[in-house]
């Protein structure tokens, strides 16, 4: 990689970070400009710049206001990216059907996670909030999902999570769609209870764990 794509990259992924988006877009137009491979430019400059924001979200060093703003930078320069990339660069992502569960309206926990799943490659298909159980089992097969994630932050709407599985279950689907769940109330003691595949308790966990869910970290 040459020291003007490298510096490119670090400069593109600073914007995101420090929340610039006029300079996320205006470094996106320069990436196009100058040749370089447009999902190169999402992958080392935007994903890697929203990886470092979730890390510090992590970290407690920003809360919600900022990784949202960080979002608004990526998000911007995608726009200006993401009709340059090669058809073939995104042919091949791990899709993830998301949702809060049926009974529970409290969606910024799932929209944080939506956003670190999507910046990180996955291809995220959002059903919203107050989902009935069935719903995202459909969904899944419509579009063939490896991955279901669940969120609540009631604890009387926590069964719901435990319908999903159950479906899969019964549908002899679960083998091939894994459920991974989060919010306030749940704990890796009660995704094992239902028979979940995965817990996390925060967004950037997500990212990982949605990554070994999908094989493509051990």
């Amino acid at each position: 990689m040459s020291i003007e794509k490298e510096t490119l990259f670090k400069e593109l992924a600073d914007a995101v970070v420090n929340m610039e988006e006029e300079q996320a877009v205006r470094l996106s137009r320069e990436a196009i400009a100058s040749g370089i491979d447009a999902y190169e430019a999402i992958d080392k400059g935007l994903i890697a710049g929203m990886t470092r924001a979730g890390e510090l979200f992590e970290e407690e060093e920003y809360f919600i206001p900022e990784l949202l703003m960080c979002s608004d930078a990526m998000y911007a320069g995608l726009e200006i990216l993401k009709p340059h990339i090669k058809n073939n660069a995104l042919a091949e992502r791990p899709k993830i059907v998301i949702g809060v569960v049926e009974g529970d309206t409290h969606d910024i926990g799932k929209n944080l996670v939506k956003i670190m799943l999507e910046s990180s490659g996955f291809e995220l298909h959002d059903l919203g909030r107050d989902i009935v159980p069935t719903a995202f089992v459909d969904k899944a097969v419509e579009v063939n999902a490896q991955i279901i994630a669940l969120s609540t932050l009631m604890t009387t709407t926590m069964d719901a999570m435990g319908e999903v599985v159950k479906i899969l279950d019964q549908r002899g689907l679960h083998n091939r769609i894994k459920v991974m769940i989060g919010g306030g109330p749940i704990s890796q003691q009660f995704a094992d209870k239902i028979g979940a595949d995965g817990y996390s308790a925060h967004a950037a966990g997500a990212v990982r764990l949605a990554k070994r869910l999908a094989g493509l970290e051990a």
